[in-house]
């Protein structure tokens, strides 16, 4: 990374062209070290509750400033959302090997490359999800038992997150898979030898959906997120809520405040692909 910024500090003498470039490559190491902290553990230099929890975690590292300074913060409360002609998202999801790891703050799957979401003209690469109890966002002031977060890339390295929202009720197979290969320590990825998962089977059949403007829920807050909060939740049994539970009893931030911020929700229902085992 050094030698990438002393490159472009050299290019910055020859032009506006080469400053443009600049600004390209910072925004792009910018979003990079936002998935890698999303990617990897983070440490406990942060946490959910007490003294390191999410009121003071603007507080806790100059890099963390944007956690109370920023203006675009998720989750959010989803109300008085606009109906509009969006476009469908459209899901390729492909198998996975399962790539589990306890991070610290949840459980979470990094995921094979090759699987994608299309909305209009946009096209993210899903690179992990994540669990979190209870569910971060909330409709009209309702939360839910759990939530997944799927987390995606696009070439220039923004950020777009699909939340599936997780009821209390039936098994869910996926989820029982992954519980049953959860790694005893902290901040080792487990893979498991020729098992594979399709995140695409976490998804519910109706595919309608609020969108927004948000950030990361964790340190270091980043924004220029594009959130996609789908409206139809899944099942998941108590079972499996309490196993979850068990590892991290509550792993959500508070919801923050709207700031005028536009949430608006799609008018149609879409189809899933690519999500057979």
């Amino acid at each position: 990374m050094i030698k990438v910024l002393q490159s472009a500090a050299e290019n910055l003498l020859c032009g506006s062209r080469k400053v443009r470039t600049i600004a390209g490559i910072t925004v792009m190491l910018a979003f990079s070290m936002a998935i890698a902290q999303q990617e990897t553990p983070a440490g406990h230099d942060w946490s959910y509750s007490g003294e390191l929890g999410p009121p003071r975690w603007g507080d806790l590292k100059a890099d963390y400033a944007t956690c109370k300074l920023g203006q675009l913060q998720s989750p959010i409360d989803i109300r008085n959302a606009r109906k509009a002609p969006l476009p469908p998202i459209t899901f390729d999801y492909k198998p996975s090997a399962l790539k589990i790891i306890k991070t610290g703050h949840t459980i979470q799957v990094n995921y094979d490359p090759g699987s994608f979401i299309s909305v209009g003209n946009k096209r993210y690469e899903l690179r992990q999800f994540h669990f979190h109890h209870p569910s971060e966002e909330r409709i009209e002031g309702k939360a839910y038992e759990m939530a997944v977060h799927l987390v995606h890339a696009d070439p220039e390295g923004h950020l777009a997150v699909v939340a599936v929202l997780l009821r209390a009720g039936g098994t869910n197979p996926t989820i029982q898979k992954l519980w049953e290969y959860l790694p005893s320590n902290e901040g080792i990825e487990k893979s498991i030898v020729g098992m594979r998962v399709n995140a695409g089977n976490l998804l519910p059949q109706s595919l309608g959906y609020y969108t927004f403007e948000g950030s990361l829920t964790t340190p270091p807050c980043s924004e220029g997120v594009t959130w996609f909060v789908l409206k139809n939740p899944r099942e998941v049994s108590a079972l499996q809520i309490t196993t979850f539970a068990k590892v991290y009893p509550h792993n959500a931030r508070p919801t923050q405040p709207l700031n005028g911020r536009m949430i608006s929700e799609s008018e149609s229902l879409t189809a899933k692909i690519g999500t057979s085992e």
